[in-house]
């Protein structure tokens, strides 16, 4: 912990149950947040929702997680006045203090394969764009519309080296990262008079439920584990330690960044 209760309010992490978001919803507890975790989980993996839960109660905090779809604008204003009411019938301050976008749900297919059916359609690269990149700018204009989230809070949204580089299948994802990418640049420059830092982290390579889903993912990690200078891959942990550092009141200034934190692997061709 950076010390006894170093932040105060509520954390809103999207995509909490496994991976990054688990991660950060976890230190951010740690840190003393409370935590909404906005989640889509079959009933074979609710169990697992559970145990984070019962950590983030363990520290003291509160957790209150939904299993929903956060890229739905009819499920986010749903949750946003469930979110709103908590707020202000709890005891600690009515704020949100951190918004940490990590969906990982997008279309793997190639551009261009033999079939037309196997190559990526317009509402599949449309969804990607969409759920992994775009839903991140209408959950903040919602935040600070509805005066939530303030002068102090933070804005984190979860990229990879995808969103400079190439891998096969990876396109429509990519595609989303650099937008991701973009978004986050926008909204740190029309945040800032707001006293909103608002930055991208780029994971390393990350052994997670998202990354095992991708074609050839034990290829990328190979790779990563040749290159990166520490000889080992980034983990959950490295990820969400950082951006509990970054929640920091010292750290208002650092804002519209892509912050590498991979051990140095990006650096190394």
């Amino acid at each position: 912990m950076l010390n006894e209760r170093s932040l105060e309010g509520w954390g809103i992490v999207l995509g909490a149950s496994s991976g990054f978001g688990e991660a950060c919803a976890l230190a951010l507890a740690d840190e003393g947040l409370d935590i909404f975790g906005i989640h889509l989980d079959r009933r074979g993996t609710l169990p697992h929702v559970d145990e984070i839960t019962s950590r983030i109660k363990g520290m003291g905090r509160q957790a209150e997680f939904f299993n929903v779809n956060a890229a739905d604008p009819e499920k986010r204003v749903s949750l946003l006045d469930e979110i709103q009411k908590t707020v202000h019938a709890s005891t600690g301050p009515a704020t949100v203090k951190v918004l940490i976008h990590s969906l990982a749900f997008g279309t793997l297919k190639p551009f261009i394969a033999p079939s037309q059916q196997d190559t990526i359609a317009k509402p599949q690269m449309d969804m990607t764009l969409d759920v992994m990149a775009n839903s991140l700018v209408y959950w903040t204009q919602d935040l600070v519309r509805l005066g939530l989230i303030g002068r102090g809070g933070r804005v984190f949204a979860l990229t990879s080296a995808g969103g400079a580089r190439v891998w096969k299948t990876y396109g429509a994802v990519s595609a989303a990262k650099s937008a991701l990418e973009s978004h986050t640049r926008q909204l740190a420059l029309e945040l800032a008079p707001l006293g909103i830092s608002v930055n991208a982290i780029r994971a390393g390579v990350t052994d997670t439920p998202a990354l095992r889903k991708i074609p050839g993912y034990e290829e990328m990690i190979r790779l990563a584990m040749s290159k990166n200078p520490h000889g080992r891959l980034t983990t959950t942990e490295d990820v969400a330690g950082a951006i509990a550092l970054l929640c920091h009141p010292k750290a208002h200034w650092i804002t519209g960044n892509v912050i590498g934190v991979d051990g140095g692997e990006f650096i190394v061709d």
